[in-house]
């Protein structure tokens, strides 16, 4: 029952995020990249190809088990999570760079993700005669991510006021049900996650440290404003937890693999870590309102 809720329910719950996450997205999303190229190109560089060499050299500092050290990959080549757009306006910063970023590096990652994990694998696992079925893995994400957004596109253009009415209530299922998942593959593997999480905590925290500090002073050192460098240190610092699960289990065949413990675990330290560099150093000061 506890494999079936999570070898089922993972998937499930991705997908239904994905499609909140096409709800609200519209073409003009993805033109916009052409009106900030600065902004974006710097958050899309920070994401895809920054992330995993930070994360290659914290693992290069520590003496993770491969099995271990190979999850902590799989978590850095995961696009931003879909709370990225809500922590960013809590942020007050830029939300439609938020969007954009989350809704290009998300589609993408059907390809970027599958490739990484083909090339980093090898490094840290012995895989002997069992190697990592790539095409299956992209098709798989594929199903799982890109359909559901492309779905949740085409609703919000053709129904765009069940769009409006839907939207809320479909990310909080899929919150709701990530929950439910995560509760249910943590108590099925409580002793494995104790077990770990006392190496694993400490290293996560300080990776999302690193990663919203430099991609903060990173951005404001290329010349960004402050709202795009808070936004573009969210989208790097909060990964898709669940897109971590998710490929770790359909990589190990089980339900909550070693692979899949880095991701579990950064899906609750990263809010610990994220939400008081928000409060405390990123938030952007409060429009004022100009008298008429």
């Amino acid at each position: 029952m506890e494999s079936t809720l999570i070898t089922v329910g993972l998937p499930v719950s991705l997908a239904i995020i994905m499609f909140s996450l096409g709800l609200g997205l519209t073409v003009a999303d993805f033109t916009r990249i052409a009106t900030a190229p600065k902004a974006f190109v710097t958050g899309f560089v920070a994401q895809v190809f920054l992330l995993p060499i930070i994360a290659v050299g914290l693992l290069a500092l520590t003496d993770l088990p491969p099995h271990l050290a190979f999850g902590v990959m799989i978590l850095s080549f995961c696009p931003g999570g879909a709370t990225t757009n809500l922590l960013s306006r809590f942020a007050r910063a830029d939300v439609a760079l938020s969007v954009t970023l989350t809704a290009v590096v998300s589609l993408l990652s059907v390809v970027t993700v599958p490739l990484l994990i083909g090339f980093s694998s090898g490094h840290f696992l012995d895989l002997g005669d069992r190697p990592i079925n790539i095409s299956s893995l992209a098709i798989s994400l594929f199903l799982i991510t890109t359909v559901p957004v492309v779905l949740g596109m085409l609703v919000r253009r053709f129904a765009p006021k069940f769009t409006i009415r839907s939207e809320p209530w479909f990310f909080r299922a899929s919150a709701g049900i990530f929950v439910v998942v995560l509760v249910g593959a943590l108590s099925s593997n409580w002793g494995l996650f104790l077990e770990n999480v006392a190496i694993l905590g400490p290293i996560l925290v300080a990776f999302n440290v690193v990663l919203l500090a430099l991609f903060w002073f990173l951005s404001r050192g290329l010349g960004l404003g402050g709202a795009q460098a808070a936004t573009i240190a969210i989208e790097g610092g909060v990964q898709n937890a669940t897109l971590g699960i998710t490929v770790a289990s359909m990589i190990a065949g089980a339900a909550m693999p070693d692979y899949a413990l880095p991701s579990a675990v950064y899906g609750i330290t990263m809010y610990v870590v994220t939400l008081p560099a928000i409060f405390l150093l990123m938030r952007q000061p409060k429009p004022v309102a100009l008298p008429a």
